[in-house]
């Protein structure tokens, strides 16, 4: 007996997608992409804010290339 696999969300959402008129698809691609871009600005943002913690609380610092080799020579 052949087991049917069910579609991943994703899939489900493709066919989704190609039921859409040809407007539709591009309001979609314009809003998607722009709420793509809010998202990925937000996580740099909680990224850089995170880095700036560290390197505040003393867990990272700065340094050359050359630093980090003095230091690991010691």
């Amino acid at each position: 007996m052949i087991e049917k696999k069910e579609a991943s969300p994703f899939q489900m959402t493709l066919e989704a997608v190609d039921q859409l008129s040809l407007e539709e698809k591009e309001m979609l691609f314009e809003i998607s992409y722009r709420r793509f871009v809010e998202q990925r600005r937000d996580y740099l943002a909680q990224k850089i804010a995170e880095a700036r913690e560290a390197y505040h609380s003393g867990v990272v610092r700065r340094g050359s290339v050359a630093d980090l080799l003095a230091e690991l020579a010691e």
